[in-house]
């Protein structure tokens, strides 16, 4: 579940090994690509975590952000 704090959509995804995670890293690279809005994250081993702000918004959680965040859902 996406949680909003510190004017960013935040949500914390596990995944069985470093491939599932790497893959899921790539389709979601694929959408963010497509709609031009680029996610702030990291990966360690099987955990990808993902910070959703516009940046040409002031960094604030927009529409954009929801979107996206929609669309990586929709991934898992």
């Amino acid at each position: 579940m996406w949680q909003e704090e510190n004017n960013k959509l935040y949500r914390k995804f596990q995944f069985k090994n470093f491939s599932e995670a790497f893959a899921f890293m790539t389709r979601v690279a694929i959408e963010a690509e497509k709609m031009d809005h680029h996610p702030l994250w990291t990966n360690v081993y099987n955990t990808v975590e993902i910070w959703l702000s516009t940046h040409d918004a002031g960094d604030i959680v927009t529409e954009k952000d929801r979107k996206l965040a929609k669309r990586i859902d929709g991934l898992i």
